[in-house]
């Protein structure tokens, strides 16, 4: 009888821990926990998701269409027209950026909306 319960405890807790896991694992990949909005920083939230997903397209002389993110200046000015908002979420007009690539997370959405919204500081 001792080790029935003995191991009922062991599988219960087993089943704990996996299960436990598996819920914090979902809430990063699902956007929930870790997405911090809060006073967004321009070099160190916002550069790193233009290098990932934009500068390929978007940087230098070169840059397609002319819209050029490669420096604060020229990020912030089409932010503060709109254009970047429209973009990455798809709105009704714009092209859906990146083109031909998987959209951005919602986190890197949320986080760059949120960087507009806190009026586009170089910081």
């Amino acid at each position: 009888m001792k080790i029935k319960i003995l191991l009922a405890a062991i599988v219960t807790g087993v089943f704990v821990i996996y299960f436990s896991g598996c819920v914090k694992r979902n809430a990063v990949e699902l956007g929930g926990g870790g997405c911090d909005t809060t006073n967004v920083s321009y070099s160190m939230q916002i550069v790193p998701i233009l290098e990932d997903n934009c500068y390929a397209c978007h940087q230098g002389p070169g840059a397609s269409s002319g819209v050029d993110f490669s420096t604060y200046g020229a990020f912030k000015g089409w932010a503060e027209s709109g254009y970047v908002a429209g973009n990455i979420t798809g709105a009704p007009g714009y092209t859906p950026m990146p083109y031909g690539l998987p959209p951005l997370s919602s986190c890197q959405i949320n986080t760059i909306l949120a960087w507009i919204h806190q009026g586009t500081p170089n910081n």
